[in-house]
């Protein structure tokens, strides 16, 4: 599949305790992906995701900073893409997310998500090189 300029990719990292079932992983990195695609304009095809787990007390979360939280619950999500969405698009991702959650039964209270932008020299995805040189081509 060749990269699409106009929809730049996203990759997920979500930051987990080790013991949140596979199932509930993967269902909120599928509802963060669908969130991507509807509110970020993300290709569907562009779906990477790495779920990294950690033990109780390897995380260390304020449990009231902008909302209460269960510590011992809460996620991270980190997803890295490509600069260019505005900040109605990231409000609208956050929400859609949050909202998301809720419907799946995971407490939205016990998320933390950020955005990393970057740019396509900063992406690589085979021995082409950068995705910056693959689209020069």
């Amino acid at each position: 599949m060749a990269f699409a300029k106009e929809h730049p990719m996203p990759f997920n990292k979500i930051h987990v305790p080790e013991d949140l079932p596979t199932e509930t992983c993967r269902a909120i990195n599928d509802l963060l992906h669908e969130t991507l695609v509807k509110t970020c304009s993300s290709h569907p095809d562009d779906y990477f995701c790495l779920v990294c787990r950690y033990p109780a007390g390897d995380m260390i979360f304020h449990p009231t900073f902008l909302g209460q939280r269960d510590v011992e619950s809460t996620i991270v999500i980190e997803i890295a893409l490509l600069a260019g969405r505005s900040d109605t698009q990231k409000d609208a991702l956050f929400k859609d997310v949050r909202q998301r959650m809720a419907e799946i039964g995971f407490d939205p209270r016990n998320s933390i998500m950020f955005l990393i932008e970057n740019a396509p020299i900063d992406w690589s995805f085979s021995e082409a090189g950068s995705v910056k040189s693959v689209w020069a081509t």
